[in-house]
């Protein structure tokens, strides 16, 4: 597994921030918000398939979401940061920050995963 630093040569500063200190990209931001091609999106840090396009919905948070991820490709992790109990969502083989996940999405699952652009790369089919 890479070290933080590792990452430094192949991300942006801003990217860096988002994947490896959680940070968090401004709302309406992203190149992936509003992205609608067909297409898996990967991990911006080892190229891991986390999302695939069938999933993607509009939820009006400013951020690209979904309902589901491909399966086992996402760890959950407790969040009590800003006074608020959330879940984060990471990549399960680089443990890359790649946003949240609520209770407030759609059907099939009601989830929402809440996700940073800086987070992905997209790879069209």
């Amino acid at each position: 597994m890479k070290n933080d630093e590792d990452y430094k040569d192949k991300l942006t500063d801003e990217a860096f921030k988002v994947c490896r200190l959680a940070a968090t990209e401004q709302p309406f931001s992203g190149i992936y918000n509003d992205h609608w091609l067909q297409g898996t999106y990967l991990c911006a840090c080892c190229e891991q398939p986390l999302f695939s396009s069938d999933s993607k919905f509009n939820s009006g948070c400013g951020w690209p979401s979904f309902f589901a991820s491909i399966a086992t490709k996402v760890a959950y992790k407790p969040d009590n940061s800003h006074n608020m109990q959330r879940v984060e969502i990471q990549c399960e083989n680089c443990q890359s920050h790649l946003g949240h996940v609520f209770d407030d999405g759609p059907k099939p699952t009601g989830k929402r995963y809440c996700v940073n652009s800086l987070s992905l790369q997209f790879l069209p089919t």
